[in-house]
């Protein structure tokens, strides 16, 4: 079989960029993708953790189960606080939070970490990292920079009301492709507790 040059470009954006937060662990795929989401959705995750949510919603539209106020696509790539409970991390305010990212093809782009409010899906405060441009350069995840793949961010003060339960917020990698103009999202599920007094005090 051949490929006409035209062809071949129509390929290439596909696979210019794959990833996603491996610790703290992330939002997996599990039965509540499935039932807010559709089978198709679910099933193109779990075939590529590492994938765009650009494709996302064509895959949805053609599903009869999709339930879009439920899924909410836009937000960790749809998946879901139910299928990640288990894993919820509880910090605490000035906490340092070290965290590894599997960029398993890179694409130079941007890149943020984020608190987000899950009702709102916007941005708690500051982003905790920034990368404007040159994030995830070069084309195997050797020519990535080692800060850009294992760092560390602080947690904000005074979160403990607004992300005192699981599921009320979430700490999320969001990265831009400009090149293949896609978009990779991956969260961490977590909760903020109040300090001891004593602490508190101290602080």
């Amino acid at each position: 079989m051949q490929f006409t040059i035209a062809a071949l470009l129509v390929l290439v954006p596909a696979v210019l960029g794959h990833g996603l937060i491996t610790s703290p662990p992330s939002r997996p795929v599990g039965p509540a993708i499935i039932a807010n989401c559709g089978p198709k959705v679910e099933q193109d995750i779990r075939l590529d953790n590492t994938s765009h949510v650009e494709g996302l919603p064509e895959l949805a539209a053609k599903d009869s189960a999709y339930k879009a106020a439920k899924c909410n696509l836009w937000l960790c790539k749809g998946l879901q606080f139910d299928d990640n409970k288990n894993n919820t991390q509880t910090w605490t305010a000035g906490q340092v939070v070290p965290i590894k990212i599997w960029l398993r093809i890179p694409h130079e782009g941007s890149a943020n970490v984020s608190i987000v409010d899950t009702k709102s899906n916007k941005v708690v405060g500051s982003m905790l990292k920034v990368w404007a441009k040159g994030y995830a350069p070069g084309r195997k995840e050797s020519d990535v920079p080692a800060d850009q793949k294992e760092f560390s961010v602080t947690v904000p003060e005074g979160l403990e009301e607004k992300c005192a339960s699981a599921g009320d917020c979430v700490l999320q990698w969001f990265w831009y492709g400009t090149g293949a103009k896609q978009t990779y999202e991956s969260c961490v599920d977590f909760k903020v507790a109040k300090k001891p007094a004593y602490l508190a005090f101290r602080a």
